[in-house]
This record gives C-alpha cells, structure tokens and sequence, in this order.
C-alpha cells in the first residue's frame, strides 16, 4: 500500500467554526458572555445534567471543583496512578495531598477494590477518571468510600460516554470535561464543569469569577455603572471567552455523530486486529457507552515481537503515529521525589505506562487510512 502519514488525532474544524467567531468580534463582547451561556446550557441538556459552567480548561475545572468542596491542607484526596498529571496536580493546588490507587490493566480505570484500603479519616474527596471515554466502574467505586467523601469525575476524555444508562459527568458530585484538540470536540483549549448540586454550582460559578458576587453581565447590562461587585470569597479567573463558546456551539452538535463514527472504526479495529496474539484491544462496555476519546491497545511484552517502544517507531518510520496511552503518575519526578514512591509499588500503573499504545481514531480519518494503520500493525512481525 502507499504510505500515508496519519496523525494519532486531527481536530474537525472548518468554515461552520470559522464564521462561528465573527459574531462575537463584531459585537464586541469577546469574553464570557452569551455565547458561553448558551453553549452550558446545550451541553448540560445533552449530558442531563442540571448545571453546566464553562471554565479555561478542565484541568482549571477540577481546581474549580475541589476548591468549592472545601479540599485544603491536611485532606487527602484519592486519585487513580495511571492517568494525566492534572488529576494529580489539582490535589497539590488545593494543599491537599493525593493519595494514589492501582489500575486495572483491562479497563485502565482505577481499581475499586484497592480504594477502601486507602479511605482514612483525612479523605475529603475521590476523582474517578474516565479514561480514554471508558467510565470507571462508579458504582463499586462509590461503594468502597463512606457517603461524605465527595466524587468528582475527571471526564476529560468523556464528552457523550455513559455508565449503565446516565451520562458522565452526572456520576458524582461534580465532573470536568475537556475541549483539548485531542478530545472529541473542541474549543482549542477549554473545559466544562457539570453538576446536579445546586449549592455547589452556585459556588463555582462565583469561584470561576474571582469570587465576584455579580457576573461581568450583571454589571455590565445593569443600570448602575458605578456598582462593582463584593468579593466575599477567594476565587479564580477561570471564565472561557465569548470566542471559544462560539466554537462549542458549532461542535457540540456534532458530538453523537462524531462518537458513533469512531466506535463503528473502533469494531472494525476490533475485528481486523484480533487474531494478533500480542495487541489487547480496548473493548466496550456491557452496559452504557465508550466515548471512544482515543482507541488505546496494550502489547504483550511476552509476546511481542520487539518492545512496545520499537513497534511505535516502527509505525512512525510507516507513516502511522502513535502515543503511549498516558503516564503512570507515580513515576514522574515530581510524584517519585516528594512522596518516595517506588514504580514497583502499583504495578499496574506501571505496566501500563510502559505497554499502553495508542493507534490512529479520529474523524478525519478515510476508510483507507483505518486500513493502512491495520495492514502497517499487522506487518510487525
């Protein structure tokens, strides 16, 4: 076959996007106005979820999150080792200290039978990831923790998915989504943090707004421009702009759509990769739905042909890109100095941060694309 250089992920933006952005920057209201009002209303419908707030990223969104739950110095807060650094890191902003659990190296989710042996009398929250658009298994995660400790979802990969018949993001008690280009939809950067807590929405919808006891159209549209708002409260600015709302609103729409295309290319993965007896494939769930954020494989280092590593760049030198799945955090420096963590000592993260390899899914990809990265893995021998 012709070589062909496919990306590992590919944004679908156009001329719809494009012309989506005039608006606000002719009207002049470029920050968060009401095109990021609409966008959290539309996105909260679609995930049945009562709130939505729209914020810079969703890593800001999970800061966001712990911060109004009351997460400080002296809580620890429990976190899956085997994930992106900001689920850890958010625990770091707030003072508080993550405390790390195994993997399962099936599901890549955090394993729910080790996180009753790490609830202490110190744990304030827990943040169950969906990884890759795979929910964790909520309910047996939420049955190994007392009823207080809080539950926020770190759905970054998890726009559309579902557990058992309801959306993420309406699992816990708060979640936060990302708009990275490597997501299914995307804002170029930018998050959303959905909830069914009232009290708690109301919080960080203050919070994201340095605490301000007014919105920005509040004082803006009022009839006293002398009037600036109190601040009874540290908060943060953590407010998507006008612009980006605009972009949410085009992509939005396409997001079932664009789920449904990638796990009909992620079953023709399934089917044409299975007999290769070194390559574990990514499955769907029994009940609810994959977002299919990214189609992750595990190599058998015992019965691979060479090291996950080389098949990579094998497939790199073929036009095919790939990624590790992403990285144990517990093996990063940052992790491994300050808390004198051995990579041995969750072994499954580990596994999968050295054997996770992710393939080509995204929706710009042609028939032939999905059929030349399948003959290049097959080739590997």
């Amino acid at each position: 076959m012709e070589k062909r250089n496919i990306a590992i992920a590919l944004p679908v933006t156009g001329e719809e996007e494009w012309l989506a952005v005039k608006e606000p920057l002719m009207s002049g209201w470029i920050t968060q106005g009401p095109k990021v009002a609409e966008f959290e209303k539309q996105f909260a419908e679609l995930h049945s979820a009562n709130h939505a707030l729209a914020v810079t990223s969703c890593t800001t969104g999970l800061h966001l999150a712990l911060a109004a739950m009351g997460v400080g110095p002296g809580d620890e807060v429990i976190v899956p080792a085997f994930t992106w650094i900001a689920t850890a890191n958010v625990v770091l902003y707030c003072g508080a200290t993550p405390v790390f659990v195994d993997v399962s190296r099936v599901t890549f989710n955090m394993d729910p039978e080790q996180v009753a042996e790490k609830v202490t009398d110190k744990t304030k929250a827990i943040i169950p990831v969906h990884l890759f658009g795979l929910c964790a298994d909520m309910d047996a995660i939420k049955a190994a923790i007392p009823s207080h400790v809080k539950i926020l979802e770190d759905a970054a990969c998890a726009a559309g998915a579902k557990y058992k018949g309801k959306y993420a993001g309406t699992l816990g008690d708060a979640a936060s989504f990302s708009f990275h280009p490597r997501k299914s939809i995307t804002t170029g950067e930018g998050g959303m943090v959905t909830s069914n807590d009232e009290g708690l929405a109301d919080l960080m919808n203050q919070m994201r707004n340095h605490g301000a006891t007014m919105s920005e159209e509040q004082r803006h549209h009022g009839p006293k421009p002398y009037v600036l708002p109190d601040f009874n409260l540290l908060g943060f600015n953590y407010r998507m702009t006008d612009l980006q709302g605009a972009v949410g609103l085009v992509q939005l729409p396409k997001l079932t759509g664009f789920i449904s295309e990638r796990a009909q290319w992620a079953q023709f993965y399934r089917e044409q990769l299975s007999d290769i007896e070194w390559l574990r494939l990514p499955q769907e769930p029994e009940e609810g739905m994959h977002g299919w954020q990214s189609f992750v494989t595990y190599v058998e280092p015992a019965k691979a042909p060479m090291s996950r590593n080389k098949i990579m760049e094998s497939l790199q030198e073929k036009g095919v890109s790939t990624r590790p799945g992403t990285h144990a955090v517990h093996m990063l420096d940052l992790y491994k100095d300050k808390y004198g963590i051995a990579e041995n000592d969750f072994p499954s993260a580990r596994d999968c941060n050295n054997n996770t390899m992710a393939i080509p899914l995204h929706n710009r990809m042609s028939e032939e694309d999905y059929r030349y990265v399948v003959s290049m893995i097959k080739a590997i021998t």
